[in-house]
């Protein structure tokens, strides 16, 4: 995958740009990031945040490695496997999305 293609996959699947980043936030928090990615010029780094506020780097790639799923994957090749519960938090963000266009937040 291109850093193009990621940061599509990331929008259109509950990832929003945060500070310049594609990250998931908590639901109930939707200002503070707790996962993100990091797109440099040639690699890709999955990070998540410490409770101490620090981001640590879960797994990271080039963007040759990385693959993209099925449909309703997750890109191969990142770590995503690493993080807790990611597709649940996944989820969570993109219904915060659809309920915030509903109540023109």
């Amino acid at each position: 995958m291109t850093k193009e293609e990621l940061t599509a996959w990331a929008l259109a699947n509950g990832w929003r740009l945060v500070a310049g980043h594609p990250s998931l936030t908590r639901p109930g928090a939707p200002n503070d990031p707790i996962v993100r990615l990091v797109l440099k010029a040639t690699v890709v780094n999955l990070e998540v945040r410490k409770p101490a506020g620090k981001w640590e780097k879960v797994a990271g790639a080039s963007y040759a490695d990385v693959v993209a799923g099925a449909e309703d994957e997750l890109p191969r090749g990142l770590g995503f496997e690493k993080v807790p519960s990611i597709t649940l938090l996944m989820q969570e963000n993109r219904d915060a999305m659809v309920f915030a266009r509903f109540s023109g937040r």
